[in-house]
């Protein structure tokens, strides 16, 4: 429990002081766009939040020897294979000058850094006919790095609103701890527990109103960090299912393949273009976002931020069972459905307009405070 609290403590410092200081960076780190089309924020505020997370995560596992008689060193290469993928989204927040291509291929790289320095390659699906594939080293490798690269990106994608990346993010990490501790895994158990701790110091600044974003180089970090938990898991312990992957991350593993199929399948346009149709801009749109005074400035954060607490309770539906049955295929593949048809079943019924009366929010949010230290009013 020392990472998570370390973790937490560090990341605060680090984002207090990214908050404190946007005066010196904002011209570069500040948000400006409110208006694109995946965009629902009301304010300007840093886009380097994941700087916060990365550095607790390094001062965490840097102190580790100090209580712990493992000294964390597969911990601490596993950070430097992170180095590609995080230094691309790092570069992208600060710039707005790479391009997608470049980032996925910054992810492949991590991805394969793992392959190579962790030992990090799927070797198993726990299909037989796949998995007799897969023992073949290039295409576990080629395998191993497709699906790093994919959920690295899904993380990124799910990214959009406050809290909603971070805490499913720790949701699914809270799980990897639990499996990891279940199954004597040390190495994946310290740091799931240290990206908890990393991750809800970031969250105290982002959720409910927002002083810093995630950004694309946060997301990708976390994303990537979760993926290679996953695989070390499965790889390391042979008692934990391959399915456990596949259902504790089918939230933003769904929802990367969905828009792909979205875009290419029905509306003939490429994969990678942006869009305003993924199901958690749609329950901001037309739920949360009912009865809203655009030009209320706090109101629109508060609305906002209770979109993720949809979605939070949605991917519950697959954590939860994974948590606890990560050893049934059978129990796994049965959450994993449900899920996916759980969340086909409310995207057809927000685009189709009939959404059940549950699940709408009424009413208005109360109107005080100041906007967050750090934000700035939007740009015409």
């Amino acid at each position: 429990m020392f990472n998570l609290a370390l973790g937490f403590v560090a990341s605060f410092l680090v984002i207090f002081f990214i908050v404190r200081s946007s005066g010196l960076h904002g011209s570069l780190s500040m948000d400006h766009d409110l208006h694109g089309i995946q965009k629902n924020h009301a304010y300007a505020v840093p886009r380097i939040g994941g700087v916060g997370i990365a550095c607790a995560a390094a001062i965490t596992l840097v102190a580790q020897p100090l209580w712990a008689t493992n000294t964390g060193t597969g911990n601490l290469l596993l950070l430097l294979c992170a180095v590609p993928v995080f230094a691309g989204g790092i570069i992208e927040d600060m710039t707005k000058r790479v391009s997608p291509r470049v980032r996925l291929l910054c992810a492949l790289a991590s991805a394969l850094a793992a392959c190579l320095v962790m030992q990090a390659t799927l070797t198993r699906v726990d299909l037989p006919l796949v998995d007799e594939w897969l023992r073949i080293m290039p295409i576990g490798i080629g395998f191993t790095m497709l699906g790093v690269a994919g959920l690295t990106n899904a993380v990124n994608i799910i990214d959009g609103f406050n809290g909603l990346a971070s805490v499913l993010t720790m949701l699914i990490f809270a799980s990897i701890g639990y499996v990891a501790h279940s199954v004597n895994d040390w190495l994946v158990m310290s740091m799931a527990l240290t990206m908890i701790g990393a991750i809800g110091g970031f969250v105290f600044w982002n959720f409910p109103v927002p002083s810093v974003f995630l950004g694309d180089g946060g997301a990708y970090f976390v994303g990537f960090i979760m993926a290679e938990l996953l695989i070390l898991l499965i790889v390391r312990n042979p008692s934990v299912s391959a399915w456990y992957g596949m259902a504790v991350a089918i939230y933003p593993a769904f929802e990367t393949l969905f828009s792909i199929y979205r875009r290419r399948i029905v509306r003939g346009r490429p994969a990678g273009d942006p869009d305003g149709l993924h199901l958690h801009t749609l329950v901001y749109r037309r739920i949360v976002r009912k009865g809203l005074d655009a030009g209320n400035l706090r109101q629109r954060a508060l609305r906002n931020s209770c979109t993720s607490v949809y979605l939070w309770v949605l991917s519950l539906v697959s954590i939860v069972p994974a948590t606890f049955c990560w050893g049934s295929p059978a129990a796994l593949a049965g959450a994993t459905v449900a899920f996916v048809v759980l969340y086909v079943w409310l995207y057809v019924a927000i685009v189709r307009a009939k959404t059940p009366r549950w699940l709408m929010i009424t009413g208005h949010a109360p109107v005080v405070a100041p906007r967050p230290r750090g934000a700035e009013r939007p740009r015409n």
